[in-house]
């Protein structure tokens, strides 16, 4: 009655006789096993989820960061599982904590913030290599749970996320004010091809200010007066810089009028030659 033994359906059992294991595995369900000289040890076969505790390592662009993660993993094998290895729970879970540590350090902070698909399936071939042929053991999922950044780097992100929004808005505010001024430009040409489309445009802001209710009403000033205005104004002012420029001939001519004449000596003729040697006495003119 001490040998009768029953196994649960998610899992499988491994008869040691005498220390030795014996082939074939005992499925789930009532086996009979010698209580004197066997040993029966059961192996749970259902996914166990394994939380990896948080590591802190530093990035491949030299950003500090603590990350843990969670691993899905099972036994496939339930004879390695007991035999190659002491405690496959505890080995596992070592392996993925070496394994994240070295996943972090080979990917840049970016690749962990916005790319977790790609890190989680690194994640799960790095840990997978090492378990399932010698341990017996399938990795199914590894999936980063937290990735915790320093403060200042928190500050810096949020500042650069500040500044692309930023720069978004410009660009947008800047092509609106773009087309804009492009429909101005049209709406411009038609209207100088037709003044009275002009006068209408202004009645047409009159009415929308007096739609507001305000006690301001603004009267546009017609354009033709203002033309007029434009034509009067340089009269008066042409005027001035023909006086100024009447006075400064007549200032010059006198100047002209007071200088002194230069006159040539009568005992030169104008074929008489002088020459000197330099730095020597002079010499009588030659007779002509």
């Amino acid at each position: 009655m001490f040998g009768f033994k029953i196994i649960n359906q998610y899992e499988q059992g491994l008869v040691f006789r005498f220390g030795r294991a014996l082939p074939g595995l005992r499925q789930p369900g009532l086996t009979w096993v010698n209580p004197f000289t066997d040993r029966l040890r059961k192996v749970n076969m259902q996914i166990v989820a394994a939380a990896v505790p948080s590591q802190e390592a530093i990035t491949r662009d030299n950003v500090t960061l603590r990350v843990d993660a969670v691993v899905y993993y099972r036994v496939v094998d339930a004879l390695k599982a007991i035999i190659n290895v002491q405690n496959y729970t505890y080995a596992v879970s070592q392996v993925a904590q070496t394994s994240l540590r070295s996943v972090i350090g080979q990917s840049d902070m970016d690749q962990l913030l916005s790319e977790r698909d790609k890190i989680n399936t690194h994640l799960k071939e790095v840990i997978d290599a090492p378990t399932e042929q010698p341990w017996g053991i399938r990795v199914e999922r590894v999936e980063v749970k937290d990735v915790s950044l320093p403060e200042s780097m928190k500050r810096s992100m949020s500042r650069q996320a500040e500044a692309e929004r930023e720069r978004r808005a410009r660009i947008i505010s800047a092509d609106g004010e773009y087309q804009a001024s492009k429909k101005l430009a049209q709406a411009a040409a038609v209207m100088a091809a037709d003044p009275a489309a002009l006068q209408l445009r202004l009645l047409q802001t009159v009415v929308e200010v007096a739609a507001e209710k305000n006690s301001t009403l603004v009267m546009p000033v017609p354009v033709e007066l203002l033309r007029f205005f434009d034509r009067a104004a340089p009269a008066p002012a042409r005027a001035t810089p023909a006086a100024e420029t009447q006075a400064t001939e007549a200032t010059h001519a006198q100047a002209l009028a007071t200088a002194p004449v230069l006159a040539v000596p009568a005992i030169l003729s104008p074929s008489t030659v002088v020459t000197a040697p330099l730095n020597g006495a002079e010499k009588a003119p030659a007779p002509a």
